[in-house]
């Protein structure tokens, strides 16, 4: 479809483009990162793509090295395995532009649903699965929504409101938007993602 070539020319442009101006930002990001605590400047997580293809998700490393080997693969509301530097990248919502990295590579686009991690994609209904039809997003409709989830998932049944509550709901509101969307829908929701994270600033 040419709104899908579109789309993939706006990626490539927009991510090579973005990666130039952030270069700088991401090395004194890795320096910072490497002198808190040990380990790799980037977190590769495993995420489901489109036509349910495993790929690895780049983020800057947040967290202590293979936190995801000591607790839940999702981040829940104090929790004790975030770095000092983790908790400024994840209030400023830098550590998510390294995904610039899997739009140039084509495993992302700018925008689309979330990449899940494979261990809840294994819950999706066949009608859920329709998310797996587009290219994951670096924001999307439920991101969005729900950019404050963290402060949700507290106290000791967050896996259980995250599995019958959260997700489902982001699913709906994914599935919706892209029941409707178009490239005139996309730029908006780019411009709403900027200006909510200077508002969360």
């Amino acid at each position: 479809m040419a709104a899908d070539r579109i789309r993939r020319l706006l990626d490539l442009v927009a991510s090579l483009a973005g990666l130039a101006v952030l270069s700088p930002l991401f090395v004194l990001m890795g320096v910072w990162i490497k002198l808190d605590t040990p380990g790799p400047v980037f977190y590769r997580a495993n995420r489901v793509g489109r036509a349910g293809r495993p790929f690895r998700l780049y983020k800057f490393r947040s967290m202590v090295a293979y936190a995801d080997r000591q607790g839940p693969g999702i981040t829940t509301t104090g929790d004790a395995r975030v770095t000092q530097v983790g908790r400024f990248l994840r209030r400023a919502k830098i550590d998510e532009s390294p995904q610039l990295i899997n739009v140039l590579l084509g495993d992302m686009s700018l925008v689309g649903p979330r990449p899940e991690d494979p261990r809840y994609v294994a819950l999706y209904t066949p009608e859920q699965r329709r998310v797996l039809t587009v290219r994951p997003g670096i924001t999307s409709a439920a991101s969005l929504a729900y950019r404050h989830e963290e402060q949700l998932l507290s106290g000791a049944d967050w896996e259980t409101v995250y599995r019958t509550r959260v997700l489902p709901d982001k699913l709906a509101i994914d599935l919706a938007y892209l029941a409707r969307r178009t490239l005139g829908s996309d730029l908006k929701l780019i411009r709403q993602t900027v200006a909510a994270m200077f508002d969360s600033q």
